[in-house]
């Protein structure tokens, strides 16, 4: 894991106005969220079965997670790497996208071993600048 250092920490927004720019951004919620926290997550890169991402962690300060006008403040951003197996399970029982990715498999690694560290900090700083601008351009991002 790759921790980053944005202006993004620290800051608060509506629930509904970021989930409206991330999804233009190519962000998701990620899928281990409840009403009181979450993450929001961008692939950087994918080859074969490893996985680099950019996870955008957040608290909601009022309100709750479904609502849109739930508050919401940012977290210290970071970039994880997943391992998963690629290809046919050897049971059968396993549900498989074209890709060979089963959508329901853990990970063999979720924090694995980030190689050249420095060009994924640079694309994780630049993926939460995007956000950021989106956001300031909408006048919708406050500091805490």
């Amino acid at each position: 894991m790759l921790k980053l250092q944005t202006e993004l920490d620290g800051q608060r927004a509506s629930f509904g106005v970021v989930s409206d720019c991330i999804r233009g951004l190519g962000y998701h919620l990620g899928g281990n969220w409840d009403y009181h926290k979450g993450c929001f997550d961008h692939i950087l890169c994918r080859e074969g079965g490893e996985t680099i991402y950019i996870r955008i962690p957040f608290i909601v300060t009022d309100g709750e997670l479904d609502q849109y006008d739930a508050s919401i403040e940012f977290g210290t951003s970071y970039v994880i790497k997943h391992v998963v197996h690629v290809g046919l399970d050897s049971d059968g029982d396993s549900l498989l996208d074209a890709t060979g990715f089963s959508q329901f498999q853990e990970p063999i690694d979720k924090d694995g071993k980030i190689i050249d560290k420095n060009r994924w900090i640079h694309a994780g700083e630049n993926a939460v600048q995007e956000l950021i601008d989106c956001l300031y351009a909408n006048e919708h991002l406050k500091s805490s």
